[in-house]
């Protein structure tokens, strides 16, 4: 039987292809939709099947590992519900729309306040309340009632962890598209790019996005003096690729809970490595 991060890595790797591969979000939505919907059975049927060895894993499965799952479920079905209601008149109207839908989100982080600085911060002392099943508080959990009906595969607060990590990557996705419409951006050419060079990036994306933003954050490129997107449009066009959401990936990235700096660490070791080895 698989691990969870075996779990979670696959699921990473298919919208990730799936991000590449469909240019249409409506037809990209459905199948993100069905991708984590399959995802999440497959994690049902293995907590139903298999106990937790103590309230540690159980705590760490409802807090970390199923809100990963789940919350690609809620991107996608709140992504095709918004663009699907999207205005099709001129970029200004669609500008309006999209920031009443960043509103409408974090109306949600404001009506569930204590809990999102309570998770932002890391604390713990209320997880054995907040992510045990069986240990609901009525004075403690929002108002979500689903535990109540899966009761084995949910606690009071998994869902709203959630909603979280999906409301956080829908306001980095909609800023993205006011961003491209209040510039008249509409995308690189991906295939003249792909002309324009020989070399080609092998690695997964999110190790050039990481690499990418460390340089931002380093000042190193203009004295610090450019925008995270006019890098990124540079490095797609030497390495030949289309880096997609790259803003939802450094969110992502950010939200590792080890390792964040993980393909950072990689370059290091084998740089370090590879002197030793001519030092020899």
């Amino acid at each position: 039987m698989k691990g969870y991060e075996e779990i979670l890595q696959q699921l990473d790797i298919k919208l990730e292809m799936l991000e590449t591969e469909n240019e249409d979000v409506l037809c990209l939505a459905e199948r993100g939709i069905e991708i984590s919907k399959r995802t999440l059975i497959e994690l049902r049927t293995i907590v139903n099947h298999k106990n937790f060895v103590n309230t540690h894993k159980e705590i760490h499965f409802f807090k970390h590992i199923k809100p990963k799952v789940f919350s690609k479920l809620i991107y996608y079905v709140k992504l095709f519900n918004i663009e699907s209601r999207r205005p099709r008149g001129r970029n200004k109207s669609q500008v309006k729309y999209f920031n009443n839908q960043i509103v409408k989100l974090q109306t949600y982080f404001n009506e569930n306040i204590e809990f999102y600085q309570y998770y932002r911060r890391g604390a713990t002392y209320l997880d054995k309340h907040y992510f045990i099943r069986g240990k609901s508080n009525i004075r403690l959990h929002p108002e979500t009632f689903h535990f109540f009906s899966d009761e084995q595969f949910s606690t009071s607060h998994d869902s709203t962890v959630a909603n979280v990590m999906a409301y956080d990557l829908l306001i980095i996705y909609l800023k993205r598209e006011i961003d491209k419409l209040e510039n008249n951006d509409n995308g690189l050419d991906f295939h003249h790019l792909q002309k324009q060079s020989r070399i080609t990036w092998t690695s997964q994306k999110v190790n050039l996005i990481e690499l990418i933003y460390a340089l931002h954050n380093t000042d190193v490129i203009n004295n610090g003096n450019v925008d995270i997107k006019d890098i990124a449009r540079v490095a797609e066009r030497i390495f030949k690729i289309d880096l997609g959401d790259y803003y939802r990936a450094f969110l992502e990235i950010r939200l590792r809970k080890k390792g964040r700096t993980k393909f950072l660490d990689l370059l290091k070791e084998n740089l370090e490595k590879r002197m030793d080895e001519i030092d020899d």
